[in-house]
């Protein structure tokens, strides 16, 4: 007999692929003799006819980073690295644009707003929206959230074909779903399995974290490949339930798993992105864990064995104000069961500051009730806009083609007025300063200081610029900006 020697990550593997397998018995009721009834096959074309008609293709493009002997040479470089200075310096012709990614979008209004992941879009300088009827269209990006890996997108046409948002929440384990996209870059391709399971966390099973923050993914047997993901996850009535996103493989194509984010995260996202610029993300101002029963046995704890343990109850909390205590176990939020790191995150990215919400917990193996008015990051019920890199108290302007010649640099940011009480001001910075890079990143119109000043102040994020350049007297200056009060 053949040893086999099972790991974790391939125990998950044989695990996700039993699971596609077992489909075939658990939907025997839409089937006969394995062979899907025709009313199933009716429910099939006509969710297809009308849904692929509401997924784009999306084609990412960006200029290539060129190496370090074919870049001009600036002054900081020269300054940190002793590399030649100007009169070695090879003339090199501007790179073109390359396409950098493909991917896949979902139509969510007539006037052309488009949902897809964050990362189909990220680090794009532009981005081409390919229809299914092979029309062509630049696209503008309205908004980004890499916390739940979503963007919103937009392009200029009329009477666009639209896929109606449904209720992921009414979704059923081996309930049938159509994964809607274009892998590989073949448009139009519907693909289809059953829900294996809602709320599931990724990094709880694999051990390794995901690119994005939130994770309660709907999880499907729908073959989903490169190219699929941003698009679109149906019910059999031609609805949205949620936007692929991610596979699990051990080869980089599909085995058998798949995952998209729920529509009750993606309306909430796409709503407050439209509205606001950002997401309006509200926090209980909890640390919790997970019930096991390991940390039952080791807490002792008495009442429900499925749950979220309070950890530590943070100062200045909605969960504070609400009479939370460390050590109680949340079991219900408004109603809705919180039985998973997952769940809880879910209903927490349904919320926004000031909502009022009904919390059901055990205290002591005694069920209670309290109710909590939930507050952002900073402890309030203000609402955030994504207009905030105002704070920085600065305006920007390109430096002509005499001053880029002058100090023998490519491009760069003039800070042409400081405001007293702005963050750069506080800094140190002066005005006349050329900034030529924020964290790493060249910067050349003000539009790069705003993505720069976005990216900082992301959830998660440090929350400081680093900020390179040179004074007009050819002075070179570094710059740590904090980006808190």
């Amino acid at each position: 007999m053949k040893k086999i020697i099972i790991t974790a990550t391939a125990a998950i593997a044989l695990f996700c692929i039993a699971s596609s397998s077992d489909k075939k018995d658990e939907g025997q009721s839409a089937t006969m003799g394995g062979v899907p009834s025709e009313s199933t096959r009716d429910a099939f074309v006509t969710a297809s006819e009308s849904t692929v008609n509401g997924v784009v293709s999306i084609k990412s493009f960006a200029t290539p980073r060129q190496s370090m002997q074919a870049m001009d040479i600036d002054p900081l470089l020269e300054f940190f690295y002793g590399m030649p200075g100007r009169s070695q310096r090879r003339q090199q012709q501007e790179p073109q644009q390359q396409q950098m990614g493909l991917g896949s979008g979902v139509i969510i209004s007539d006037d052309g707003y488009i949902v897809t992941n964050n990362h189909v879009i990220a680090d794009a300088e532009r981005l081409e929206v390919t229809l299914n009827d092979n029309r062509n269209f630049d696209a503008t990006v309205v908004g980004t959230d890499p916390v739940t890996d979503l963007a919103l997108i937009k392009i200029d046409a009329p009477s666009l074909h639209v896929i109606p948002m449904g209720k992921s929440e009414d979704l059923h384990v081996g309930e049938w779903v159509l994964a809607v996209g274009n892998p590989f870059g073949f448009t139009s391709t519907v693909t289809s399995g059953i829900v294996s399971a809602k709320a599931r966390n990724i990094s709880t099973t694999t051990g390794t974290p995901t690119g994005g923050g939130i994770e309660s993914y709907i999880q499907t047997d729908a073959a989903v490949n490169r190219g699929n993901s941003g698009g679109a996850l149906v019910n059999l009535k031609g609805e949205l339930v949620g936007i692929n996103t991610a596979i699990y493989s051990q080869t980089g194509t599909y085995a058998g798993c798949s995952f998209a984010i729920p529509t009750s995260i993606v309306e909430k996202v796409v709503a407050d992105i439209k509205k606001y610029g950002t997401v309006q993300r509200a926090v209980l101002g909890i640390s919790f864990i997970e019930l096991s029963p390991e940390l039952i046995a080791k807490e002792k704890l008495q009442g429900p064995t499925a749950g979220i343990y309070v950890a530590e109850v943070l100062d200045r909390s909605a969960a504070l104000e609400a009479g939370i205590q460390k050590g109680d176990i949340i079991v219900a939020i408004d109603g809705k069961p919180i039985r998973s790191t997952a769940e809880m995150q879910e209903a927490m990215t349904r919320m926004s500051p000031g909502d009022k919400v009904d919390i059901q917990y055990y205290r002591n193996g005694t069920p209670a009730v309290t109710s909590a008015t939930m507050r952002n990051k900073s402890g309030n019920t203000s609402i955030t806009r994504a207009d905030n890199d105002s704070r920085l108290g600065a305006t920007f302007k390109p430096i002509d083609r005499e001053t880029s010649r002058r100090l023998g640099i490519r491009a760069g940011l003039e800070v042409s007025a400081l405001q007293n009480n702005g963050f750069m001001s506080r800094a140190g910075i002066r005005e006349g300063f050329i900034i030529v890079s924020v964290n790493g990143q060249r910067v050349s119109k003000p539009e790069d200081m705003a993505a720069a000043y976005k990216q900082a102040t992301a959830e998660g994020a440090d929350r400081v610029l680093f900020i390179s350049g040179i004074y007009p007297s050819g002075k070179t200056a570094h710059y740590a900006v904090p980006l808190d009060e």
